[in-house]
């Protein structure tokens, strides 16, 4: 009889430990996929990064005289390139949505900037882009709440702990005027 307890008591262990083994898997996984998902916003962000001078040197060609609002574009867009990290990246995206809001506020004052080819483009472009990365960071908003749900969920919290798994940080808009979207028309 005792020797059926004790290899019930080994079944059990074994089970525990693959138990285990499947909670630390899970974590690993959707650690990885916060990381792909961040990369994928990331992308998108360099993208928009890419079109700015472009746009930019288009505008200036048109008004000349509205030099702040170029540097501030500039400014805004050397920030967003040096910005490190979830929370700094997400200022900075503030910062240069604020500025492109400025530069397209420039454009409207002139209307054979509004008809360039070139300017409508690069305008598309940028609306593209601004689609993707509000996509990218729906998704992986969605990757971290899954991510940080098994951090804090009993019983994979305590495997979490255990091996040091750290919550992951949203993508959040903090400035309120960034979260209505601007009207441009051309």
């Amino acid at each position: 009889m005792s020797m059926w307890i004790l290899l019930i008591i080994i079944v059990l262990i074994v089970i525990l430990i693959f138990y285990i083994i499947s909670l630390y898997n899970k974590l690993i996984d959707l650690k990885n996929r916060v990381k792909n998902a961040w990369a994928q916003v990331d992308v998108q962000l360099q993208r928009r990064n890419d079109l700015i001078p472009n746009l930019v040197n288009t505008v200036k060609g048109y008004a000349t005289h509205e030099k702040s609002t170029f540097e501030e574009v500039t400014q805004a867009r050397a920030n967003m390139a040096n910005a490190q990290g979830v929370a700094e990246i997400v200022e900075a995206n503030n910062q240069l949505t604020g500025a492109l809001k400025s530069l397209f506020a420039v454009a409207e004052a002139y209307p054979d900037l509004k008809a360039n080819t070139n300017f409508i483009n690069l305008q598309e472009q940028l609306s593209e882009t601004e689609d993707k990365i509000s996509y990218a960071r729906q998704f992986y908003n969605d990757t971290v709440l899954q991510y940080n749900n098994m951090c804090q969920q009993f019983p994979s919290s305590i495997i979490a702990n255990h091996f040091n798994f750290k919550e992951a940080e949203s993508f959040e808009v903090e400035d309120q005027s960034v979260r209505s979207v601007p009207k441009v028309e051309f």
